[in-house]
């Protein structure tokens, strides 16, 4: 797999400055373009873009082909006539630098709800919608719908015929609640139609979009409910045995993530075709995809349903190389990023290399252990991915501050540099290096402490909700970050044909 060095931001839309709650993909998006295009970047890396459930994590999505409703930008409603200006202008006093994600929630259905209602010449491009996308939406909606009938609850909750599919329970429901199942349907397209638009925008400004799929489907989701054969479950639904990775940097007690395993001899046996869809779905979103977690398809931890922590699991071996086979002798080569972080069997690395996908390199994690870290920028090979750190990490400036004097002096002196402008240095080492692209966190440009960060592994509050505020992404900041490009070299990457 060839790819052109290049460079780029990683930013959730949720974490965009602009539009009242939460970030979008609408106005101000096209504007981030706009800045990106001018820093000389030509990545713009995002994260899972689903509907968020359990936490509001995007890694815990209830739906692996639907799009997140909160992302729909009301100013594009307004726009298309589906919604009045004075609708949005009613919007609820947000926080600019964080989101409520309660108050969004809320909020941006109920102008979804009001856009559904002047649908108007809009229906044909629905129903068309509705028609490509008719191996997962009719089960989303159902499901969607049926949440809110109960309460938000787990399906495993819901009356036991409803929650087993029963036959007759079902077309009962779909006939019952056809107009809110609609409304579900309706958000999707509203999705996709924004996104769509987005993603020419970035396009024609040679911009390439790093999108990330979590390598499992989350428990409580419209995939697990619709496919129970395609995971280990008990007769009542929940996880016979459940995801998460044992002790690690992150946590004394391992990561309990709670996702249901798959069965992969029934995987294998429908020849992947559950995961050739969620492949085909997101390449219709992005241009180029992070797997996160590559390795569980070597060998994942494996923790039984009702353990507390993710202190008492075994690994088991997972599909390996004729997943990945199988999956290229139907969509061919696909431009794959493998997270391949932590303590890993030397399999994984093989199985990397065999298929050519670059994995990851960040910065942070050199300065962990010795001095002859594969972590440190001078030693990534030209087939990696560098970061200053990810969405899972501190902001670098952040992370430099907890070191001990120690390490915080084997920083410096690998830096040549004084701690004033410490991201900034750590961006010019990672840019420096060979690897192939080159990523910051949106915080990290913007050299903010740990305040900032995006998620703590291991924990349950507190999480996904930074923003970027008003007037933070500078005319300074984007020269800057023009000047690292071109001293580095740092060019656009290589566009590839749509899979739409």
């Amino acid at each position: 797999m060839h790819f052109t060095r290049s460079s780029g931001v990683l930013a959730h839309p949720t974490s965009l400055p602009g539009p009242p709650g939460i970030g979008d993909i609408g106005p101000s998006a096209h504007v981030w373009l706009d800045q990106l295009a001018r820093m000389g970047c030509a990545l713009w890396q995002v994260l899972p873009l689903g509907p968020t459930g359990y936490a509001d994590s995007p890694y815990q999505s209830f739906s692996s082909f639907a799009g997140n409703p909160n992302l729909i930008s009301p100013e594009s409603l307004v726009a298309e006539g589906l919604l009045d200006e004075v609708e949005i202008r009613n919007a609820p006093a947000f926080p600019d630098d964080r989101v409520d994600y309660g108050t969004v929630i809320a909020w941006k259905r109920d102008l979804v709800n009001h856009a559904f209602d002047n649908i108007g010449g809009l229906q044909d491009d629905f129903e068309r919608f509705r028609h490509a996308n008719r191996h997962w939406i009719a089960d989303y909606g159902l499901f969607m719908t049926l949440k809110d009938l109960y309460g938000g609850h787990s399906w495993t909750l819901w009356p036991p015929l409803l929650r087993d599919r029963d036959p007759a329970q079902m077309e009962k429901a779909s006939s019952a609640y056809a107009t809110e199942i609609r409304r579900h349907e309706f958000a999707q397209f509203l999705f996709s139609r924004q996104w769509n638009v987005l993603r020419r925008r970035a396009r024609s400004l040679g911009i390439g979009i790093i999108g990330d799929i979590p390598i499992f489907a989350a428990g409580d989701s419209a995939d697990v409910w619709a496919n129970r054969q395609l995971f280990q479950l008990t007769e009542a639904g929940e996880p016979a045995f459940q995801a998460g990775v044992p002790p690690d940097y992150f946590s004394e007690t391992g990561q309990l993530w709670g996702n249901p395993l798959y069965r992969w001899d029934e995987h294998q046996r429908t020849g992947f075709a559950w995961w050739i869809e969620r492949f085909r779905a997101v390449f219709r979103l992005v241009d180029i995809l992070r797997i996160d977690h590559f390795r569980g398809f070597v060998n994942y931890w494996e923790v039984p349903g009702g353990a507390l922590d993710a202190v008492k699991g075994r690994w088991v071996d997972g599909p390996g190389e004729v997943f990945f086979k199988t999956i290229q002798q139907e969509l061919g080569t696909l431009p794959i990023i493998a997270e391949d972080l932590g303590e890993l069997d030397p399999r994984v690395p093989a199985l990397r290399d065999l298929l050519g996908f670059p994995g990851m390199k960040v910065f942070q994690f050199g300065f962990d252990t010795d001095r002859t870290s594969e972590f440190l920028p001078h030693k990534y090979p030209r087939n990696s991915v560098a970061y200053t750190g990810t969405h899972d990490n501190d902001t670098t400036r952040g992370w430099f501050e907890s070191l001990d004097d120690a390490r915080r002096s084997f920083v410096l002196e690998y830096l040549g540099t004084d701690d004033s402008e410490i991201a900034w240095d750590i961006m010019w080492a990672v840019w420096k290096s060979r690897s192939v692209f080159a990523l910051a966190p949106l915080q990290d440009l913007l050299d903010l402490p740990t305040e900032a960060r995006m998620n703590r592994p291991g924990t349950t509050s507190g999480n996904w909700q930074w923003r970027a505020t008003p007037g933070a992404i500078t005319t300074e900041v984007q020269q800057r970050m023009q000047a690292l490009n071109r001293a580095t070299r740092r060019k656009p990457g290589k566009r590839r044909r749509s899979r739409e």
